[in-house]
C-alpha cells in the first residue's frame, strides 16, 4: 500500500479540469466524483484520475512552493487515498508495542502537540494529522505510516522541547519540527484510539475506556478527510455502521481527559505514556 500510494501519488505539470462530471469547481473548493479529484485554489490547481497521478497546474504570477505540499500532502493526499479504497483519518499517532496508537480530536485539540511530547519521552513517531487505514480482506486493519512532516506552532514546539526547523509556509505560521523519538517507516496494526477532551481544570488526567456501541458513535467524524472517504465510498449508513464497527472490534479504545493548560502538559502526557501500552494491548 505504500507503493501504491507512492504510485499514485507521481506529480506531473499540466492543465486542470474547471469541472468534474458536469459541476464546475470554483477556486477554494474541491470536487470528488468516481474515480477523480479536483482542488482549486489561487494560483494552483490540481487534479487526480485513479492510475494517472496528480496533474498539477500553476498559474501565471507570485505562488508559494510551500503552499503546494500543504495543499498535496493534506486534501490531495486524503483524496487519492480515499480513492483508492484506504479510509484517512483525521489522528495522530505513535508506535507501541508493534501497534498503532493513534489520537483523534476536533482542530485545536492537541493532536500533534501530544504525540510530540510523546516523542520526547521516547515513543515513535507514527503520523502527524492523517492515518490512514487499510482494511484487509482477513479482516485486519493495517495503518499506513504517515507521509508528511510533523507541524506544531511555535508555543508547542517549546513546550514539547521540540527543535523548529523552517516555516511552514509564509501564510501559516507553524514550524516543521524532527520528532525527537524518531519515527517509524513500516505498517503496523491498528492498536489503539484515543479521543482527546478537555478536562474542567484541576483534575488528574484519566484515560476512560468507551464500550461497543460508545465506540462505534464516536467513530462519526465530520471532517473533510471522512467526508472524501465517504464520497469515493458510496459508503450509506448501513456501510458506515460495519465499517465503524470493524474498527471497534480490532482496536481499544478510550476518552483522554486531562487538563489543556500548559502546566500539565507533562503530567499529562506521562501519564499517557505509561497507560497507554496497556490499553494496545
Amino acid at each position: 500500500m505504500i507503493d501504491l500510494m507512492a504510485r499514485e501519488m507521481r506529480l506531473r505539470p499540466g492543465p486542470v479540469p474547471a469541472a468534474l462530471g458536469g459541476s464546475s469547481v470554483a477556486v477554494g473548493k474541491h470536487l470528488l466524483r468516481g474515480d477523480e479529484f479536483v482542488l482549486r485554489e489561487p494560483g494552483l490547481a490540481f487534479h487526480y484520475r485513479k492510475g494517472e497521478g496528480v496533474t498539477v497546474e500553476r498559474q501565471p504570477g507570485p505562488a508559494d512552493p510551500d503552499e503546494e505540499e500543504l495543499f498535496l500532502n493534506g486534501s490531495v493526499y486524503a483524496a487519492v487515498a480515499a480513492i483508492n479504497g484506504l479510509m484517512p483519518l483525521h489522528a495522530s499517532a505513535v508506535a507501541v508495542g508493534g501497534k498503532v496508537a493513534a489520537f483523534t480530536g476536533p482542530a485545536g485539540a492537541g493532536k500533534s502537540t501530544l504525540v510530540a511530547g510523546l516523542s520526547r519521552l521516547g515513543l515513535l513517531l507514527f503520523c502527524d494529522d492523517t492515518l490512514l487505514l487499510h482494511f484487509g480482506q482477513d479482516g485486519a486493519i493495517t495503518c499506513l505510516p504517515g507521509h508528511k512532516r510533523m507541524k506544531l506552532w511555535r508555543d508547542a514546539a517549546e513546550l514539547t522541547e521540540s527543535e523548529p526547523l523552517e516555516r511552514v509556509s509564509a501564510a501559516y505560521p507553524k514550524v516543521y519540527v524532527t520528532p525527537a523519538g524518531g519515527d517509524v517507516a513500516e505498517p503496523l496494526p491498528l492498536g489503539a484510539l484515543v479521543f482527546l477532551e478537555e478536562g474542567a481544570g484541576g483534575e488528574a488526567p484519566c484515560l476512560l475506556p468507551l464500550g461497543g456501541g460508545e465506540k462505534i458513535a464516536r467513530l462519526d467524524d465530520d471532517h473533510y478527510t471522512r467526508a472524501l472517504f465517504d464520497a469515493a465510498s458510496g459508503h450509506g449508513r448501513a456501510e458506515r455502521f460495519a465499517l465503524h464497527a470493524r474498527i471497534a472490534r480490532q482496536a481499544a479504545m478510550a476518552r483522554f481527559v486531562r487538563p489543556k493548560d500548559r502546566g500539565g502538559f507533562w503530567a499529562a502526557t506521562r501519564y499517557l505514556a505509561e497507560n497507554i501500552s496497556d490499553m494496545v494491548g
